[in-house]
């Protein structure tokens, strides 16, 4: 997929990308409409049903889909013109919302009816989130990228402060399904955008990935790239008990508090003003302070804001919690997410980015339905007290999974590889692949070489190996050959293009174990055709 597609007109920023900077505006309004409607679907929920179970599934029936479908979304978003995916997927949202507006003003919603229809608005969260999140890079230059990323999270809580408050007061005013109707509205702000950026055609020199092949990819690459592994670990530890702020949230407000909707609206927007600041701070606190060290005092934050939040006596202490609370889940977020995209090239990025996304859903989903358990089973401030003591026990994790600085991965394509010769051409599909690459080293160097070149061994897996290994030739000493296999030529070929920036460095690495002038001898072997039975015949 292309890159940095636009060029910024004047000043500096990701603001100054016009493109980027319409669909941030427009993608504002649409999630204040979005806010409005979570608070919309949450307050009805506590009019329809006393079972806290429903009011936490409304959370659940929100974010499920996400760990459904988030995956398979980035796997498309990867082989498809992406701009196309938006305006699909954005136009069932803007169904999904319409159709809720209606069936609340004739009073046709039920509690399932509810969960239903707000799990289809999450169906089209879930298939837009991991396009939304590839389309940065072609949006905006590398340089600008980990404030790009930090923008669209200020943009998510500018809307999280105004949003709940507005969403509120519409309710007290005018109903739920006014709110639910303004959603629909806004959800027209970013199909504006979209149908009017023309988006530069994506050149492909090789054919495009099919939908499993691609999923598969996705995979292999999650499972063997250790940077996005460590943000997926860290992810499940903070919103595993994270959730339970927001899922309890309701019920605290309801029962707890005795807020009608508008005051319940007014606490989401404190939460949304502390993220607010928490954004700006940012901006400047990570040109000095490191990711994992903002990573450890959010949680440390959060994890407090949760021990408050069921203590509290009153509304006011309630709202300076939610609003240290926002600045927490801010700094946690925006120091995952900027994790997360610079773990990811750009070749598998909407996948990468969708793992992250089915991970962090699913955890506020598991965590969600765990903490309406408890809530049942005991009492809301008992979820609330536990759920705060695993965010501190999370802490462990930042200690042994640190996460890196944002210039430390480079993995842009180097194009370092050399092209394969090939005597005779044959089709793409052919497979599969079995590539040996021949290294002489020093005997004496032997155990070092081999130790370094079994690190290479995640790299070769990330990029679409399906076997690996190395030999040693018995019969000349320091003769090793490095053996993997690829499933078809044109995977290898994609091989070729997945080469980073960074793996060019682990490469020279190796090489330099290389005795003599000559580079390592390559070789590329196709198991051969099968005879037909008509020429086996003859």
């Amino acid at each position: 997929m292309t890159e940095a597609t636009a060029k910024p007109d004047g000043g500096s920023g990701p603001l100054s990308f016009t493109v980027f900077r319409a669909l941030w505006i427009a993608t504002i309004v649409s999630n204040v409409g979005t806010w409005m409607s979570d608070v919309g679907s949450a307050w009805l929920m506590t009019s329809l049903s006393t079972s806290p179970m429903l009011v936490a599934l409304v959370q659940a029936a929100t974010t499920l889909p996400m760990f459904l479908l988030a995956l398979p979304a980035g796997a498309m978003a990867d082989i498809i013109d992406r701009r196309r995916m938006l305006l699909a997927t954005q136009t069932l949202g803007l169904a999904a919302a319409a159709t809720l507006s209606i069936l609340t003003l004739l009073e046709f919603t039920t509690p399932w009816v509810l969960l239903g229809v707000t799990f289809l608005l999450g169906v089209s969260a879930a298939l837009s989130a991991p396009v939304f999140q590839a389309i940065v890079p072609e949006l905006v230059d590398k340089q600008t990228l980990p404030d790009a990323v930090a923008l669209n999270s200020l943009g998510v809580n500018i809307s999280r402060a105004i949003g709940p408050a507005l969403g509120g007061v519409i309710i007290a005013i005018a109903g739920t399904p006014a709110v639910f109707a303004l959603n629909a509205l806004s959800v027209m702000a970013v199909l504006g955008v979209l149908f009017f950026w023309k988006r530069p055609a994506t050149i492909q020199s090789l054919p495009p990935e099919h939908f499993f092949g691609a999923l598969r990819a996705g995979y292999r690459y999650t499972r063997h790239s250790p940077a996005l592994r460590l943000v997926l670990l860290r992810s499940v530890g903070f919103f595993l008990f994270a959730s339970a702020l927001w899922a309890m949230l309701p019920l605290v407000g309801r029962r707890a508090l005795e807020l009608e909707a508008a005051g319940y609206g007014a606490l989401l927007g404190c939460m949304g003003l502390g993220a607010v600041l928490g954004a700006l701070l940012l901006k400047h606190l990570r040109k000095k302070v490191p990711s994992n060290t903002i990573s450890v005092w959010a949680t440390l934050l959060f994890a407090l804001a949760t021990l408050a939040l069921a203590q509290v006596p009153n509304v006011w202490i309630a709202g300076a919690t939610l609003f240290f609370a926002g600045l927490a889940w801010i700094g946690m977020l925006t120091s995952l997410n900027v994790a997360a995209q610079m773990a990811s090239p750009g070749w598998v990025k909407a996948r990468a980015l969708a793992v992250y996304l089915v991970v962090f859903q699913g955890a506020m989903t598991g965590g969600s339905i765990l903490w309406g358990i408890i809530a049942t089973q005991a009492t809301v401030d008992t979820a609330l007290n536990v759920a705060a003591i695993g965010l501190l026990a999370s802490l462990l994790l930042a200690r042994r999974w640190r996460l890196p600085k944002d210039s430390t991965i480079d993995l842009a394509p180097s194009n370092h590889w050399a092209e394969p010769v090939v005597a005779v051409p044959f089709e793409d599909d052919r497979g599969p692949v079995l590539i040996e690459i021949e290294y002489h080293v020093d005997p004496d160097r032997l155990g070092e070489f081999v130790a370094a070149l079994r690190k290479f061994k995640t790299t070769r897996y990330r990029d679409g190996a399906i076997r690996w290994n190395v030999w040693e030739d018995v019969a000349e000493p320091g003769r090793v050959i490095e053996a993997f296999v690829v499933e078809s030529w044109v995977e290898h070929q994609r091989q070729h293009a997945r080469a980073t920036h960074c793996d060019q460095l682990d490469q020279e690495t190796l090489h330099s174990f290389q005795l003599g002038d000559t580079p390592p001898v390559v070789r590329h072997l196709l198991q051969p055709r099968k005879a037909s039975p008509a020429l086996s015949q003859a």
